[in-house]
């Protein structure tokens, strides 16, 4: 059943315009301590839960495809999102999951795909 969603995601990321507003390296705009550690941005053309397109963080594995979802718990601002990962190795991956717990402190579990 988890091939369904990963297939899908596949079909979303080769359909829409990847946007990358965040580049590996550089600061939130509201967390300047926050420093992406790999490029991150949205699916063009895309619709999440809080109304923005889909967000992701692309890695260093060109020709993966969706590799993993992030599956985030935020208390604060009392939603929960999906975040993919597209094109990450198995660092990036948890770099990425890393980041959102540590630096953000959001609750983040990592559903990644199955390997064949």
């Amino acid at each position: 059943m988890s091939e369904d969603l990963f297939s899908a995601l596949d079909h979303l990321a080769a359909t829409s315009a990847v946007v990358i507003d965040r580049p590996r390296g550089s600061a939130h705009p509201r967390y300047p301590a926050a420093i992406y550690p790999l490029d991150y941005g949205y699916l063009d053309g895309t619709v999440s839960a809080d109304g923005d397109g889909i967000d992701l963080f692309r890695g260093s594995a060109v020709g993966t495809g969706v590799v993993a979802v992030a599956v985030i718990a935020d208390i604060v601002k009392k939603d929960v999102e999906v975040k993919i990962l597209l094109e990450c190795t198995a660092d990036e991956i948890d770099t990425a999951a890393a980041f959102l717990r540590d630096t953000f402190g959001l609750g983040a579990t990592i559903l990644q795909r199955a390997v064949s």
